[in-house]
């Protein structure tokens, strides 16, 4: 099949012809005729699936439609709602590649940034707002954006939104749209909250399930590395030294670890930034424009972009510390391999990840190769015990007193006669004279 085959208008076909779009993905091929007729769409897919276009390209097609006069003032007919700033950027940029030969308008409305920016691209006017709930919901509460003529809806990553505790701010924003609309879900997984929440927004919805977030792509080879704690930079360094590692994203737990690493790596000569909440929106815009155009060759990462990055040509994703959650593994590695292209996932795990190790296995239903031949082997590979309760009763010392007394007077046991401390200035004493 090809993009002509789903009837799309000349418009958005010149755009995704000049954008090198041949043939749709499986999810693209399923959601973009159901969207095209008005249907409710509930959406399972991990990243990398072509989802953004799936839903995109209906949208682009139902607005170009809809004859409207010169003079008329834009409203916003259709509202995207993601997790995160990044995906909502890649999202907004997508949108503009797909309409880039039709009149429609559309402007991400996020955190991190400039207000005054978003307010004159709203004045100017726009049909669709990709936006995160935060930055969305102030701007309702100051009467800047009116969503009361939103026709379609899209949900992006509701289970990264139930994740991030924007599940409630999402339902409230919902209440400022008409209750008629066509909405369009989208999630990785479906745990109970989300399941309850489609049962609620969506109207006989038509299915489509792409590759479970269980299953992780055949085109990624994945290995990983038992490797001590304090050797993980040294090991991360020895494998940057290949240059056939064009470019690499490497996870961290912590914004702090994703700081030090980007620092250790500078100074071993290796071009490096970081990417995580406690930078500005324009300096994560401007490191993620600098790996994506190649001016950095290392992209670190706490999971706020796990799901936000969206760069063809990765060649590897580097798991500095290992997720505690098997399904962020998935979606961490879901970065490279993508758009038919082969990738590399690579994983150090230090002795308090194995258990860690051991549910990411368990999830993708198979062992991820374990390389054995490397210059930091992990030496104990014996995960640590949890203290021993009766430790304690074990030991020599033994208290002169039991909690909860008072502490007796050693001196004053061995002489009775001998009158306590407590007792020495008390009136009449001749200490006290």
């Amino acid at each position: 099949m090809t993009f002509n085959d789903l009837n799309l208008i000349p418009a958005i076909l010149k755009a995704l012809e000049k954008e090198k779009y041949t043939s749709p993905t499986p999810i693209q091929e399923q959601s973009i005729p159901a969207v095209l007729e008005g249907r409710d769409l509930l959406g399972c897919a991990q990243t990398g699936t072509g989802k953004t276009a799936a839903f995109a390209i209906p949208i682009l097609q139902l607005l170009s439609k809809q004859q409207s006069k010169p003079t008329a003032v834009r409203r916003i007919r259709s509202l995207i709602l993601t997790p995160t700033r990044e995906l909502a950027i890649q999202i907004s940029d997508n949108i503009k590649a797909y309409s880039q030969f039709t009149d429609l308008r559309c402007t991400a409305i996020v955190g991190g940034v400039s207000q005054k920016v978003q307010e004159r691209a709203l004045n100017h006017g726009a049909d669709i707002i990709i936006a995160t709930p935060g930055r969305l919901i102030d701007l309702i509460n100051q009467k800047r954006i009116d969503l009361q003529y939103v026709q379609i809806l899209v949900l992006d990553e509701a289970d990264r939104m139930l994740d991030m505790g924007f599940i409630h701010d999402v339902k409230r924003i919902i209440t400022k749209m008409p209750a008629k609309k066509q909405t369009l879900f989208f999630s990785a997984t479906m745990p109970p909250e989300i399941s309850k929440m489609v049962k609620s927004i969506l109207v006989n919805p038509v299915k489509v399930e792409i590759t479970p977030v269980s299953s992780t792509t055949e085109r990624i080879q994945q290995s990983v590395y038992l490797i001590d704690k304090g050797n993980k930079q040294k090991q991360l360094n020895l494998l940057l030294q290949d240059k056939s590692i064009v470019t690499a994203l490497v996870f961290t737990r912590t914004k702090r670890g994703a700081d030090r690493v980007v620092k250790d790596l500078t100074h071993a000569n290796i071009s490096a930034q970081a990417i995580h909440g406690n930078k500005s929106q324009n300096d994560r815009q401007k490191a993620l424009n600098n790996f994506k155009n190649g001016v950095t060759r290392v992209l670190v990462a706490t999971d706020i972009a796990a799901r936000g990055i969206d760069i063809d040509e990765l060649s590897h994703v580097i798991n500095f510390n290992l997720p505690n959650i098997p399904e962020t593994y998935v979606h961490r590695i879901g970065r490279t391999g993508r758009a038919g292209l082969s990738g590399i996932a690579i994983s150090f795990c230090e002795v308090e990840e194995l258990p860690y190790l051991k549910d990411i296995e368990k999830l993708i239903g198979k062992s991820i190769p374990e390389v054995k031949d490397h210059e930091y082997p992990m030496l104990n590979r014996a995960q640590p015990q949890k203290a021993d309760k009766s430790a304690k009763a074990k030991s020599s010392y033994k208290p002169s007193y039991k909690p909860g007394k008072p502490k007796t007077n050693a001196n004053a046991k061995a002489n009775p006669a001998r009158k306590p401390k407590s007792e020495w200035f008390k009136k009449g004493s001749k200490a006290s004279k």
